[in-house]
């Protein structure tokens, strides 16, 4: 439902040119709305009008796109057209070019300046897109080929445009350029979270040299295969960035390629930087080899964690009981335990760490865990302790029917649940080994007959239990992870 100052918005943006002269006539209070049903019916020209006259300080992608009290569709949750982005950059760069004599008839232009364009916040979902809509990556390569082509420009006042920027091997070299053009440019660029994917270490030292200090909140280095020797390297150059509150590492494993002794120099040194960080409130190490060695990285911290990735780092049961017992398990909000082995002697530990992060976990991913009926309904009464939970990921786990309606029905006391990603039930496959290997359940075809069974009694005991909101599905794909910084 929208509202009627809503619906008097979009009619006067039907005509453009109209309403690009009306602009200087309308109160100021009008332009959130106006920049927000622009960006969303495609409006270039009224869009790109709205960013050259801005009449406020700062421009928000976060604030302006969200829902609001006039509509409450959220653009921020949707992949952002390329042609609303387009004109966004279209009319900062006319803010530069607008002769002076033309600028003095814009009053509003005159009064009021523009200084921080914040353009983050993007939807970035790595999902294939369609051609009317613009990644991530495409909006790294707008911004930073603006910024080269604005940097002979002069103006009074520079702006400084916030982005979240993603880099790999082919575009690495422009966004280089760009960030060292914004250096003195009327166009200041300030990376608020940097994903570097299959980038060499040289490359990604290079860049985080260049990266301001007081803006970057994220690092998250990706498919760059480090390895404690590459990590020892860069990670004291992340370390200078003393707010940063989300590190994301991959791959961080011994290279048996030389001498052990030098693995545990690197190792010992990561984890003296890793002790330089004050505000650091989450920490992903996926496909990392923790195994023993969890207490190690954790002691080091100098705050608690509040979102812990752990996904395939061959944990321990001894790394499981250190985790329980240390002051980060009773600030957890996000655990993903993914692709550990939590059947066997794990399954204690794990279950005493449910126990101690029940007060707050609100999001938990045990995608490949190796849970079985048995495994799941022993630890039940533990996990339906953590009331406050929205999200649970049992995705490639050897679960029946039974053992998911077990969980649907001792789950009813879990008030804030909204999304659970489950297995295909091992009863849909046919002539499956026990215990199936992960490999084998994700890769098996299954009966697409029984599986239809399955949802419809599943959707049913939802429906009967008052639960209709809450999301049951096998899809990992079509949910979005829950970001840290939205939970």
């Amino acid at each position: 439902m929208h509202t009627l100052v809503f619906l008097s918005t979009r009619q006067v943006l039907q005509c453009q040119p109209a309403a690009c002269q009306a602009l200087p006539l309308l109160p100021r209070e009008l332009f959130p709305l106006l920049f927000k049903v622009a960006f969303m019916d495609k409006k270039t020209v009224v869009l790109r009008e709205l960013v050259h006259t801005w009449p406020f300080p700062l421009l928000s992608f976060q604030q302006l796109l969200q829902e609001c009290a006039h509509c409450s569709r959220a653009l921020l949750q949707e992949r952002p057209s390329t042609e609303s982005m387009q004109a966004v950059i279209l009319g900062l760069t006319a803010r530069f070019h607008t002769p002076e004599a033309e600028a003095g008839t814009h009053s509003l232009c005159r009064k009021h300046t523009l200084r921080v364009l914040d353009m983050t916040g993007l939807l970035d979902d790595g999902v294939e897109q369609d051609p009317g809509t613009m990644s991530m990556w495409d909006c790294t390569a707008a911004v930073a080929r603006t910024c080269i082509a604005q940097q002979q420009s002069r103006t009074p006042i520079p702006v400084e445009v916030r982005v979240d920027l993603r880099v790999n091997r082919a575009s690495y070299s422009f966004l280089r350029e760009a960030l060292r053009s914004s250096v003195g440019s009327p166009l200041r660029l300030c990376c608020r979270d940097l994903r570097a994917e299959d980038l060499p270490m040289r490359n990604t030292v290079a860049l985080l040299q260049l990266l301001d200090a007081g803006c970057l909140r994220r690092v998250d280095l990706r498919f760059n295969n480090l390895g404690l020797r590459g990590l020892s390297v860069i990670i004291p150059h992340v370390a200078r960035f003393q707010h940063l509150a989300s590190l994301r590492l991959h791959y961080v494993h011994g290279d048996s390629r030389q001498p052990s002794v030098d693995g545990e120099d690197n190792f010992r040194y990561f984890l003296a930087q890793m002790g330089r960080f004050t505000c650091l409130r989450e920490l992903s190490m996926g496909s990392s080899l923790l195994s023993g060695r969890l207490d190690q990285l954790l002691s080091t911290l100098q705050s608690p964690l509040e979102s812990l990735e752990l996904a395939f780092c061959a944990l321990l049961p001894e790394d499981l009981r250190f985790l329980a017992r240390s002051s980060h398990a009773a600030h957890l909000k996000k655990l993903d335990l993914s692709g550990n082995d939590l059947s066997g002697s794990q399954l204690v530990p794990f279950q005493g760490l449910l126990q101690a992060a029940a007060a707050t976990l609100l999001h938990l991913e045990l995608t490949e865990c190796q849970l079985a009926d048995a495994q799941l309904v022993a630890t039940l009464p533990t996990l339906t302790r953590c009331a406050s939970l929205r999200y649970l990921g049992l995705y490639g786990n050897p679960l029946s029917m039974a053992g998911l309606k077990e969980l649907l029905r001792d789950s009813a006391v879990q008030a804030e649940l909204r999304t659970v990603v489950h297995p295909f039930p091992v009863d849909c496959y046919e002539g499956l080994p026990w215990p199936p290997p992960a490999s084998v359940l994700l890769e098996a075809s299954i009966n697409e007959e029984k599986f239809a069974r399955v949802e419809a009694e599943l959707h049913q005991l939802l429906l009967a239990s008052g639960r209709a909101h809450v999301l049951w599905t096998t899809d990992i794909y079509g949910r979005l992870a829950a970001d840290y910084f939205s939970l």
